[in-house]
């Protein structure tokens, strides 16, 4: 029994998982919790609690203790829980730490003291430029930061002008005046999807994601050619698409067809790494065994998320206006306004740079965030299965892959670059050697180092020809068999002279499909051999005799 806007129900709020779970003075977090009744998710809703008042974190599918939800889509909903069992411990601030430990797959600090260095958070080294920017924003002049620090203005003067190098001892009293730029830039995963060319929707819920069930509703899909759908408590944030199976009419069996892509939205993310922190596993762990099961990455985003507002999305939408940046896509869209905040996109799919006004975002859902700005590298295909290559195979950071990336194929300037240079052979190098970098993009990218994506070509199979053409060619077809042109495709594709590789994948598969006839129907292709016969054997020895 649970009241809803001072509404009685019969349901039984289900602990799904955390959708926000970033520690804050409050303690406050964002959960997902499911209304059941008869053992069925009716409605989930997302409502702030205090950890505190919580007490710990319930395992998905568990009831949790709440006695009354308040608010609305506009405002967000509020849960009202019962006083937790004096007797039990309370492990919510721990476990929370750690989900974020777990979200948090890269973390790149600013500055960082030499003594507390860690392989696990990346730093770059502090340029005389980055220091400009630095007491940019924090509003301060020279002689007021030197103050802070407790040292001589002409030591921040000469370093501005490049007169003087910068130590680790002033990075260290720096960071004591301001231990605000001691916060890491974190980076975290936002989107996955993953085909299983082997697996049913079930067996990727049983066996991939390790959640019960129970806790998924099926239903109909005709979305990228699936006809099934299993969601999350009946919601797009986790979601396996896959083939419903059939009955064959002439021998009444059920024939299933293998094939499913598993969804991770945004929030479907944050929810899993409840599961992976039940599991005691991490996203790597996670992405280790989906290859196992031969999963594929067909989208991957990664977040960038500045908390204390290096980037700012009317600078970027301003220096996007005034042509002071570069981009290997020439393609961008500048969306949103200034109250209701800024979404910057740099090229399409298969790879997409995103930056947009996070906190502003979340304000006009009714959420409370401690990101201001985010910055988003959406890949597909083949670009995020490289990240992973990188990152699985490789043993490189995911961070530095990251801000590689970023640096690579984004980069804005001070002034407007001249249409002539952005017409040369080598644009990217004309532009760092003759125009002013924006400092706030240059401090952010700072990690980051020259790269290419590069991936091995994938070997062909009549299985990802297939998979092509139904998902790629029929719908073309249809249109062209529908408008009379059917004979002109047949007759193409009779004509059709194959590559040397292609025949070779043709002639393997129709003599595998001769071996597999050949034990189904136990026929020796063989040479035959004479049968041995006993009076055959017989009358040759009287002829002897």
């Amino acid at each position: 029994m649970i009241t809803i806007n001072n509404e009685p129900t019969a349901y039984t709020p289900i602990f799904l998982g955390t959708t926000q779970h970033s520690l804050r003075l409050s303690l406050k977090i964002l959960i997902m919790v499911g209304m059941k009744l008869n053992d069925e998710i009716i409605e989930t809703y997302n409502v702030t609690v205090s950890a505190i008042e919580l007490g710990y974190l319930p395992s998905i599918g568990s009831e949790i203790a709440i006695d009354e939800i308040t608010g609305s889509e506009l405002s967000g909903f509020k849960a009202k829980l019962t006083a937790p069992d004096a007797q039990i411990q309370n492990t919510a601030s721990t476990d929370l730490k750690k989900l974020v430990d777990l979200k948090n797959v890269g973390r790149y600090q600013l500055m960082k003291r030499k003594k507390i260095m860690t392989q696990d958070l990346n730093a770059p080294k502090l340029t005389n430029d980055n220091l400009i920017l630095i007491r940019q924003l924090l509003g301060v002049t020279q002689q007021e930061l030197a103050n802070a620090m407790g040292i001589n203005e002409k030591t921040i003067r000469r370093i501005e002008s490049k007169e003087q190098g910068i130590t680790d001892t002033f990075v260290d009293k720096l960071l004591v005046a301001y231990p605000e730029f001691a916060e890491s830039i974190e980076v975290q995963f936002d989107w996955v999807s993953l085909t299983f060319p082997d697996l049913t929707s079930k067996q990727v819920i049983a066996d991939v994601l390790r959640i019960q069930e129970n806790l998924f509703l099926e239903r109909p899909t005709s979305q990228n050619f699936y006809t099934r759908e299993m969601a999350f408590a009946g919601e797009k944030n986790i979601y396996i698409q896959d083939f419903a199976p059939v009955k064959n009419p002439e021998t009444q069996a059920v024939d299933q067809k293998f094939g499913t892509t598993l969804y991770l939205t945004g929030k479907g993310t944050r929810l899993f790494e409840k599961a992976l922190l039940e599991q005691n596993m991490n996203w790597r762990d996670f992405f280790e065994k989906a290859r196992l099961y031969r999963g594929h990455l067909t989208r991957l985003d990664i977040a960038i998320n500045d908390k204390w507002g290096l980037l700012n999305m009317n600078d970027l939408v301003k220096a996007v206006q005034e042509k002071r940046f570069w981009s290997k896509s020439k393609s961008y869209a500048v969306h949103g306004n200034v109250d209701d905040g800024w979404t910057v996109d740099f090229g399409k799919s298969p790879f997409v740079i995103r930056a947009y006004d996070k906190h502003k975002e979340q304000a006009n859902k009714g959420y409370d965030t401690d990101v201001k700005t985010r910055v988003e590298l959406e890949l597909h295909q083949d670009k995020a299965e490289y990240v992973l290559d990188e990152w699985l195979s490789h043993d490189k950071k995911l961070v530095d892959i990251t801000f590689d990336i970023l640096y690579t194929y984004l980069w804005f300037t001070n002034e407007p670059i001249d249409a002539q240079k952005l017409k040369s052979d080598k644009v990217r190098e004309v532009i760092e050697q003759t125009v002013e970098p924006m400092p706030a993009w240059s401090l952010l990218t700072a990690l980051g180092n020259r790269m290419k994506f590069v991936r091995q070509p994938k070997q062909q199979s009549v299985e990802r020809i297939e998979k092509w053409v139904l998902q790629s060619v029929v719908p073309s077809l249809a249109v062209l068999k529908k408008t009379g042109h059917w004979h002109e495709i047949i007759e193409a594709i009779n004509t059709v002279e194959l590559s040397a590789e292609q025949q070779k994948l043709v002639m393997a598969t129709t003599k595998n499909a001769i071996t597999q006839a050949s034990k189904q129907l136990n026929i020796n292709f063989e040479k035959p051999t004479k049968k041995y016969n006993e009076d055959d054997e017989q009358g040759k020895g009287h002829d002897n005799v």
